[in-house]
């Protein structure tokens, strides 16, 4: 891999650029607005305004969907669930795991969960 090439997929990892646009194009398949671009426009100010505690990041998924997608990886019904799954989850939506730090016998609640996402 030339140099360039590797300080450029670093300059995206280091900005988390890749994430952002995953988010960014989940937003725009969910929300399937009229007006893409001013859509993506607004998305992008409201990132900027929550990462300055000015206000919410934009959100794909509310707290009923949080608690419905818990429960489908909480088949029997513990009220917990794994790390492992915990971590598949996040990857799922597209959000980094790279932060987590759950023992592997850790028990993930929900509320755990929901903050986590």
């Amino acid at each position: 891999m030339a140099a360039g090439e590797q300080q450029s997929r670093e300059y995206l990892q280091r900005h988390r650029i890749p994430e952002l646009l995953h988010r960014l194009a989940a937003l725009l398949l969910y929300h399937r607005p009229e007006r893409p671009r001013e859509f993506l426009i607004q998305a992008l100010e409201s990132v900027r305004a929550g990462s300055r505690a000015e206000g919410q990041f934009p959100l794909l998924m509310d707290e009923a969907d949080l608690a419905a997608m818990f429960s489908l990886l909480d088949v029997l019904g513990l009220g917990h669930i794994t790390p492992a799954q915990h971590r598949e989850a996040l990857k799922t939506l597209g959000l980094s795991t790279e932060g987590l730090q759950f023992a592997d016998d850790a028990k993930i609640t929900l509320d755990v969960f929901k903050e986590e996402v």
